[in-house]
């Protein structure tokens, strides 16, 4: 039994994954005007700690791409390696 990396198109799929996740964005909530209910208050502080966790997510994302792409490379090259033997 063979198993065969198939370097481009994993890469090219990392690719996808990290144009995908630039995507990944919550939008502005507009202007409540001059409401300074409670209710607003609380929708506010909302609002801020999901665009946290949002930014949060994309950065552990972002490590996890980076962490396959260098241990795809680093099968490559031990596949490389083997060949060459």
């Amino acid at each position: 039994m063979e198993i065969k990396l198939k370097y481009g198109a994993v890469m090219k799929q990392l690719e996808s994954v990290s144009s995908a996740l630039e995507a990944v964005s919550i939008g502005n909530a507009g202007s409540n005007g001059k409401n300074r209910l409670d209710y607003t208050s609380k929708y506010e502080s909302r609002e801020a700690k999901l665009v946290s966790m949002i930014s949060e997510y994309k950065q552990a994302v972002h490590k996890n791409i980076a962490d396959v792409k260098d241990n795809v490379d680093s099968l490559k090259e031990q596949d490389e390696a083997i060949a060459v033997k």
